[in-house]
């Protein structure tokens, strides 16, 4: 067993786990934050992303040890402290980019990243982007139209 400390949506977590402990286990267990969701926990479905000192990662290819001293950002910590939804939020439930919403975290957190990086993305970029991320629902229409109303509601 091994300590971990990290920030996890601005609030400290202290703990002791397994050294194989995945961060989206750590998550989802430790920390009672179960919109970091678990598809193909191989890295490729995108449905795990989270926030590590502000990059994009893919939580269940990360130990929980690794983000020692991190800044951890999931979902539930994307919006407002008074619950209102985040700009990239409120443009999936504007443009419905989201079904079933099993994916929808990972894109959001995702599309929170690629914005901070590059505000004004074009399609192709938008669609480069989210290509480590997985929907069997949308179509990505949605997708794409939620991050241009994100980028333009940023100008």
């Amino acid at each position: 067993m091994l300590p971990v400390e990290m920030a996890v949506n601005g609030e400290r977590r202290r703990g002791v786990v397994e050294p194989r402990l995945t961060l989206a286990d750590y998550l989802r267990e430790h920390c009672a934050l179960t919109g970091t969701h678990l598809g193909c926990e191989h890295g490729v479905c995108g449905a795990c992303t989270v926030l590590l000192d502000g990059e994009a990662v893919r939580a269940c290819l990360m130990f929980a040890v690794q983000a020692e001293g991190g800044d951890v950002t999931t979902i539930e910590g994307l919006g407002g402290p008074d619950g209102a939804l985040s700009t990239v939020q409120d443009a999936f439930r504007e443009e419905h980019g989201l079904q079933c919403g099993f994916c929808t975290p990972g894109f959001v957190v995702s599309v929170t990243a690629l914005l901070r990086e590059n505000p004004q993305p074009t399609e192709i970029e938008i669609r480069e982007a989210l290509s480590g991320n997985l929907c069997r629902c949308t179509g990505y229409q949605g997708i794409i139209s939620a991050v241009e109303r994100a980028a333009g509601a940023a100008q």
